[in-house]
């Protein structure tokens, strides 16, 4: 019994991370109708940019804590929104009129082309970093076996839960919200009532991009180590999170990230680790054949 409420704990941290990544996909998805597999290149530039600003405050002397990740948090968000930002104009504002496949195509070239920037900047080899936030306590012992639960995973947990309220708030309480969910329903409309649907578009990316910053400073505190490649399979895990819970619906995506984390999870502690990965995209093939909306996602209704 503690050995499952260890690997729940522990799939519920992961979750937390896939649903904020998720959260981008959905978002953009939601207004355009197109999946930005950059997306995912965004969340590990989060990352380095973590990892960059972490090892710059330790040579200024900045040893306090909690300042040190308000100030890592800040920085990540900021230059991810900037890239965000930047895919939307390169990859897909040219191609907004063109055929669907096009923006599809281009994205992907923007995650290649991100993938080999950062390795040629940051090189190929892994990049390590010594643990910032230590200590935890015991929440229970069964059959001599303890469960710990660390305050780094209980941040991580109570930093999501905020980001994810406070997003639902932006956009069902907030003229933006609004600008969104009526570009998401027909863009012409929104633009001859006013709505400049470039700069709603826009702002959507910097939303998902800083919230994949967030995504990829847990990630390089919770783990340590971090390299070029790990944007590519976290964001086709935060994609088949999106798509279980059904993409375009916020609470989908965090649902969907939180049940992806305790199936890699409980996978990797009950059955053989080095196929948790195919588990992953096996959910995903089983939801597009059975279940195509997703467990919160709503039909799409065709306009005639």
């Amino acid at each position: 019994m503690g050995y499952f409420v260890q690997q729940l704990i522990n799939g519920l941290t992961l979750g937390a991370i896939y649903g904020l990544i998720a959260i981008g996909y959905t978002m953009v998805y939601g207004i355009i109708g197109m999946i930005n597999f950059a997306h995912g290149e965004v969340y590990m530039i989060g990352a380095f940019v973590a990892l960059i600003t972490f090892l710059v405050l330790g040579m200024w002397g900045v040893t306090y804590v909690p300042l040190a990740l308000l100030i890592v948090l800040l920085s990540a968000m900021i230059f991810t929104a900037a890239y965000g930002w930047t895919v939307e104009r390169v990859a897909y504002r040219p191609l907004r009129h063109s055929f669907r496949l096009a923006p599809l195509i281009s994205a992907i070239g923007m995650s290649i082309f991100l993938q080999n920037y950062v390795q040629l900047l940051q090189g190929a080899r892994v990049k390590a970093m010594p643990p910032v936030v230590r200590g935890g306590f015991t929440l229970l012992q069964d059959s001599g076996f303890t469960v710990h639960v660390s305050y780094l995973q209980i941040f991580i947990v109570l930093l999501t839960t905020a980001l994810m309220a406070g997003f639902s708030i932006v956009i069902g309480a907030t003229p933006l919200g609004r600008a969104q969910r009526a570009c998401e329903q027909d863009m012409t409309m929104a633009a001859l009532l006013g709505i400049n649907v470039d700069r709603t578009i826009s702002a959507t990316f910097v939303m998902g991009a800083a919230l994949a910053a967030v995504a990829g400073v847990m990630v390089t505190l919770y783990y340590g180590v971090i390299d070029f490649f790990i944007g590519f399979l976290a964001g086709v895990k935060a994609f088949t999170a999106a798509v279980l819970g059904g993409i375009g619906s916020l609470p989908g995506a965090m649902l969907g990230g939180l049940l992806i984390g305790l199936i890699e999870a409980m996978w990797s502690a009950y059955f053989s680790v080095e196929y948790k990965d195919v588990s992953v995209f096996v959910i995903l093939v089983l939801v597009l054949i059975f279940r195509p909306t997703g467990l919160l996602g709503r039909p799409d209704v065709e306009k005639v």
